[in-house]
């Protein structure tokens, strides 16, 4: 019998509830994201069904074991940030749940960073934007644009060796014709990523050209015809989030504290095939 156990045991005695079951709550974070479902759909766009996006994080979980490390708060933070944001984790590239160590807490915590493909769907869902794109400009490309009243981008790949990265740019076309453009040196690009808590690991690692691309979009986005929501969403990026409340104007998760495993035990493996059919 743990301590706590035994603690709990003297305060049954002491209040003459010795006797009465307790009330027995989520055994892991699998069961807990489970047991949120039902909240999770409040805040959920009509497009995700819950069950798909508890099932999803699941595995992400299940494929980062470090998540397991993560403070509880945070890796259901992640999760709540994902049901507002209509953004799945995972290989698609939306969003990323990466592991940090914030050594100032001495804990281990779930960095909720947003995706190049997640950008770009918050980006579309202004209704104002026809399309949006991002692209990689290498050394032995042919590439020339400016700004001013006229601004002009010419972009032509090097069909064999085009060498290494040395821009990024993204382009916005709006459905009253006009169009927005941003171009960033790699130089710049690095200059960002070394402010990220994750610079040296998680996405800029692995996914280092989607990230840079991100950042770009990221960059143009003040200039968009999108909504002050949509900005204030995409703004959500490379954040932990611990304090589990109701951000403002935004869809509320109840998550009850005490209902919380006091550890975040291994996920089972039952549900695999359910995910695999999903």
């Amino acid at each position: 019998m743990t301590a706590k156990e035994k603690m709990q045991q003297q305060l049954a005695k002491k209040n003459g509830s010795e006797n009465v079951p307790a009330k027995k709550g989520p055994a892991t974070i699998a069961d807990y994201i489970k047991a949120m479902t039902p909240e999770i759909a409040k805040a959920l766009p009509s497009h995700i069904k819950p069950e798909r996006l508890a099932r999803i994080v699941t595995t992400e979980i299940r494929r980062n074991p470090k998540l397991m490390q993560c403070t509880r708060e945070s890796l259901l933070g992640a999760l709540m940030l994902s049901a507002q944001l209509g953004l799945e984790p995972g290989p698609l590239g939306h969003v990323y749940y990466i592991p940090y160590n914030n050594r100032r807490q001495g804990t281990m915590e779930c960095q909720f960073i947003l995706g190049f493909k997640g950008m770009i769907d918050l980006a579309r869902r202004s209704g104002n934007i026809e399309s949006i794109m991002a692209e990689t400009v290498f050394e032995n490309d042919v590439f020339e644009f400016e700004y001013g009243l006229n601004p002009d981008l010419i972009h032509k790949p090097c069909l064999n060796d085009r060498g290494k990265p040395a821009a990024y740019y993204a382009v916005a076309k709006f459905k009253d014709g006009g169009f927005q453009m941003k171009v960033m040196g790699k130089s710049d690009i690095d200059k960002i990523r070394q402010r990220s808590k994750s610079s040296n690991s998680g996405p800029w690692v692995t996914d280092y050209d989607e990230m840079a691309k991100k950042t770009v979009v990221r960059a143009m986005f003040k200039y968009l015809p999108v909504s002050n929501e949509i900005m204030r969403y995409s703004e959500k990026d490379t954040v932990v989030k611990t304090d589990i409340k109701e951000d403002e104007g935004e869809s509320f998760i109840e998550i009850a504290p005490e209902l919380l495993p006091d550890k975040t035990e291994r996920v089972e493996t039952n549900e695999t095939n359910e995910t695999n059919n999903s």
